[in-house]
């Protein structure tokens, strides 16, 4: 069972900060949101995810199968981060500009 959840209402007119329109929102307990939008004002499709307090990262790609994908690999990526929340800032932040590296 998956710990995202979504999120009803984050962007009420269902324009997200890409300028498209918001396909998935959601976010984990432990502090983290994934946003996948279609038709934004850079990409067709972006997704736009952060750890809350720590970063936020936007990626952007060509397609809807593209996008989906890429969506199930970030919230792996950031449940991981997230687990090292007891861990030094050092190795947390360094986890984080890996991730940043990957996507």
């Amino acid at each position: 069972m998956s710990a995202w959840h979504p999120i009803a209402e984050g962007f009420p007119n269902g324009v997200g900060s890409e300028g498209g329109q918001v396909r998935l929102d959601e976010e984990h307990p432990l502090g983290a949101r994934v946003t996948l939008e279609e038709g934004g004002a850079t990409a067709p499709w972006a997704i736009t995810c952060g750890i809350y307090g720590a970063m936020c990262h936007t990626i952007f790609l060509g397609s809807e199968d593209e996008g989906r994908a890429a969506v199930a690999r970030v919230k792996a990526h950031l449940e991981a981060i997230l687990a090292m929340s007891g861990e030094a800032d050092d190795a947390f932040y360094a986890a984080i500009t890996r991730f940043v590296d990957t996507f």
